[in-house]
């Protein structure tokens, strides 16, 4: 757990990483919150940190508040953030995300349907200015616009490394628009984009090949999340694993910084994954004990293991299990939005905690 890895050109100094998580407090522009800068440095010990969903352009977005990465004011603002997670000794990847289907008129500045291989709806609600509301059917993407959607995350790629990033996660998982492509119930194309399994991992593979191109295979890590998530409306089906068996080694050949599995409960699938992909392997298992966090590195199954809400909650997670102190308990009901500082940048590290308690004791 605690000795150093290699992710790309990068070298970890431990073997946990701080996961993506979306907590919907960018600016309505698209820019990082004022806080974003401090809330991503205060978590520099985790050495490598995933950015929460960044869209690649306008129609990429799915929520309230969600940043951008494509216009030179998102630049800026996330150059902000990139400088203070390097200054204090952490390295940064942004997660780029397009909703896809996952979206809803009333979310978005420009009020339009979300996009997605087929106008397939999820099935699913989703939070709006409104309340939760029906996530709507999508329109359809011609060839030429999914090609232009391609072009998307190659320039989204592009404005992350000019903003400071030390790389880009490509997010192929969670049932956003990458995972839509290869879900047999929200892809019914008949073109080259559908259909059989080569088929429908044709666009990961080609935005993993753009993004490469663009700033380097070395900074360029992918997600995936095999399995059926009835919440968000994906059902892969019966080739659900066989499209990972032949995708996961397709991106081998990219030779990408890292591969991110999202594991559920196929542990077969993982085993194939872990056998056909030659880089780092990152492998969240979600709902994880405490005590459990290194299994799968001890095994060899994964070589780092991200965490999501114990970092959320717990800015020095890294020393706290190194010294077995207790955790700060997430706030559930400040993940999402919010201005201020509470549940975002207000969890205490034990050398506030003990700052503290020596003024309780001094007055």
């Amino acid at each position: 757990m605690w000795n150093a890895v290699n992710i790309g050109r990068l070298r970890l100094p431990h073997r946990l990483a701080m996961a993506p998580m979306t907590r919907s407090r960018a600016n309505e522009d698209g820019t990082p919150g004022e806080l974003a800068a401090l809330y991503y440095s205060q978590r520099a010990s985790m050495g490598l940190i995933i950015t929460e969903g960044t869209q690649p352009s306008d129609d990429g977005q799915g929520y309230l508040n969600s940043p951008g990465i494509y216009t030179q004011d998102h630049v800026k603002g996330w150059k902000e953030v990139t400088d203070a997670v390097n200054n204090e000794g952490g390295y940064i990847y942004i997660q780029l995300m397009h909703a896809g289907r996952m979206s809803h008129p009333d979310n978005t500045p420009h009020h339009r349907l979300g996009v997605a291989p087929s106008a397939i709806a999820p099935g699913v609600q989703m939070f709006t200015p409104k309340g939760m509301q029906d996530a709507p059917v999508p329109r359809e993407l011609s060839v030429e616009e999914i090609q232009t959607t391609v072009e998307d995350f190659r320039k989204a790629a592009a404005a992350a490394i000019e903003a400071g990033a030390d790389g880009v996660e490509i997010h192929g998982a969670n049932g956003y628009l990458v995972h839509q492509f290869m879900a047999e119930n929200a892809n019914n194309r008949t073109d080259e984009y559908g259909g059989s399994i080569e088929n429908r991992a044709r666009f990961a593979i080609e935005v993993a090949k753009a993004v490469a191109e663009e700033i380097g295979a070395d900074k360029t890590g992918f997600r995936v999340s095999p399995g059926d998530f009835a919440y968000i409306g994906i059902h892969e089906g019966e080739t659900g694993p066989d499209l990972y068996r032949y995708l996961v080694p397709e991106l081998a050949k990219l030779d990408l910084a890292y591969l991110h599995v999202m594991h559920t409960v196929n542990e077969e699938l993982l085993k194939d994954i872990r056998s056909s992909w030659p880089n780092a392997l990152l492998v969240n298992r979600s709902g994880r004990p405490l005590e459990q966090i290194d299994v799968d590195i001890e095994s060899g199954l994964a070589d780092v293991a991200p965490v999501g809400a114990w970092s959320l909650a717990n800015p020095d997670f890294v020393e706290r299990l190194k010294t077995g102190a207790p955790l700060n308990e997430p706030d559930k009901t400040t993940f999402f939005g919010g201005k201020g500082s509470k549940g975002y940048t207000d969890y205490p590290t034990l050398a506030e905690l003990g700052t503290k308690k020596v003024e309780c004791m001094n007055e």
